[in-house]
C-alpha cells in the first residue's frame, strides 16, 4: 500500500516528504512487529539490545558507556536498562576494582540462555521480514540507508 492511502493523504505529497514519511512508518511497523516477538520473552528491544551488547563481550565486562555507543536507540536510559536486566537476573553489575567509578556489566548464564531461545524466532522474524526483496534489492536498501544517515 502507497504511504499516501496509508495516511490518508488528498494532496500531493512531495518526494522528500514521501520518503521520509515511508521511513518513518516502515520503522514503526518493523519495531511493533519486533517487539511482538520479544513480548512472549518479557524484554523490550532495548533490553535485547543490551542483553546482545553483552553477549558480544564475550565473556568479558562492558561499562555503561561502552553500552550506550553501541546502542541502536542511542537516546536509551542505559542504567534503567540494565537495572531492569538486573532484577530479571539477566546480568550482573560490578564496580571496576581497576576505576571504582566505572560499573562493570555481565551476561548471566541465565542471560545466556534466554538469548539461546530468543535467536531462531528473530532468524525467523528478519527472514520473513525482508523475504519480498532480492539479495541485490536488500545491498542496494542497505546502501541508501547509510546514505542517508550520512547526508544530514
Amino acid at each position: 500500500m502507497k504511504i499516501e492511502e496509508i495516511i490518508k493523504s488528498n494532496t500531493e505529497v512531495s518526494l522528500a516528504k514521501k520518503t521520509l514519511l515511508n521511513l518513518m512508518y516502515t520503522q514503526n511497523c518493523t519495531a511493533e512487529r519486533f517487539n511482538e516477538v520479544l513480548k512472549a520473552y518479557d524484554l523490550s528491544a532495548e533490553q535485547f539490545n543490551v542483553l546482545r551488547i553483552l553477549r558480544g563481550q564475550k565473556g568479558n565486562p562492558a561499562n555503561m558507556s561502552v553500552i550506550q555507543e553501541r546502542m541502536i536507540a542511542k537516546t536509551s536510559n542505559t542504567t534503567r536498562l540494565v537495572d531492569k536486566l538486573l532484577l530479571k537476573e539477566l546480568c550482573t553489575r560490578k564496580v571496576c576494582t581497576v576505576n571504582r567509578r566505572k560499573i562493570e556489566v555481565f551476561i548471566t548464564a541465565k542471560g545466556l540462555e534466554l538469548l539461546a531461545q530468543i535467536d531462531p524466532k528473530i532468524d525467523d522474524f528478519e527472514s520473513k521480514w525482508v523475504e519480498n526483496l532480492t539479495t541485490e534489492e536488500l545491498q542496494t536498501l542497505n546502501n541508501l540507508l547509510e546514505k542517508l544517515r550520512t547526508s544530514y
